[in-house]
């Protein structure tokens, strides 16, 4: 099958090539994946386990990108749950090859069904920003009504549908970024936007989630009121302050929070900013920088519908 590899950590997203690669192996519980669409994240060359097993051992060539959307072709021995033909989306492991490939291996836990009304782009730009943002305001956050939210990174493909979850939550949302995101945090819901500069003008807020870290994180992170809840996606946060709740976690796979999250896709109340589509074969130019640039998140079409 073709797909994308890479090789060398060091050379990021220019690394990337499109290669020839043996068809992979159904183990117990997993299911392969016909991939229609699929996303990456080009953080994820930096971590660890995208070069190693879960054993620790080397990996390389390894298949980038985790988001999919596709249609199962083959159950592994005890898989339950899912059918062949069934069409599906969701994460692709983190220790083992990714969705940049025309067929991957998922436990098959980690997929929920894809309505027939949804299309393969969306299903794959959902997964990864959708359950980011699921899991931080609501188990982590434990995010009301009438508390108000900051957002930073607010226009980019987590921080976006963090704003449209926690206003549909009934929170104030103020989201924070460069002055040429306010149009898209404010299409996707904030009630205020904040530039950079102006952070220290916004006051104290009942629940900061910091998508970005750095310098930027740590201003969002100081206007936090006693009491209220710090998350983070970027870095565990430095030292600690008496009355506010400090949270760092990764994202994990849940069918019930997918299912949650494509039922809102499909009453109009979510929706994910897709920006350049590009085919397999240009993913490299589209990550490296070389390639065209959306607004949005870029999703790769594998397969057509």
């Amino acid at each position: 099958m073709k797909a994308i590899t890479v090789s060398d950590a060091a050379a990021g997203a220019a690394g990337m090539r499109l290669d020839e690669r043996p068809h992979p192996h159904a183990s117990e519980n997993d299911v392969i994946v016909r991939v229609h669409a699929a996303g990456f994240t080009p953080g994820e060359l930096s971590w660890p386990a995208t070069w190693t097993d879960r054993a620790g051992r080397d990996r390389t060539p390894t298949v980038p990108g985790h988001e999919l959307a596709g249609v199962v072709t083959e159950l592994g021995y005890g898989t339950t749950g899912l059918t062949v033909g069934q069409r599906v989306f969701g994460l692709a492991d983190w220790t083992r090859d990714g969705t940049l490939a025309e067929y991957v291996a998922v436990e098959a836990r980690n997929l929920a069904p894809l309505p027939a009304d949804i299309d393969f782009v969306t299903g794959a730009s959902l997964p990864i920003s959708g359950l980011t943002a699921w899991q931080g305001l609501f188990l982590h956050g434990g995010v009301q009504s009438g508390q108000t939210v900051l957002v930073t990174g607010a226009a980019g493909g987590v921080g976006s549908v963090v704003v449209q979850l926690a206003r549909a939550a009934g929170a104030r949302v103020i989201g924070v970024g460069r002055a040429g995101h306010r149009s898209r945090a404010e299409e996707a819901g904030a009630h205020a936007f904040a530039e950079v500069s102006d952070l220290a003008q916004v006051g104290e807020v009942d629940v900061v989630f910091d998508v970005l870290g750095g310098e930027l994180g740590a201003q969002a992170a100081a206007l936090v009121r006693e009491g209220g809840t710090l998350i983070s996606i970027a870095a565990p946060p430095e030292g600690s302050r008496v009355g506010v709740r400090s949270v760092f976690f990764v994202v994990e796979p849940s069918r019930a929070e997918l299912v949650e999250l494509v039922g809102r896709v499909r009453r109009g109340e979510l929706r994910t900013f897709v920006g350049a589509e590009v085919p397999l074969s240009e993913a490299p130019a589209a990550f490296s920088g070389s390639g065209p640039r959306g607004g949005g998140k870029t999703i790769v079409r594998v397969a057509e519908d």
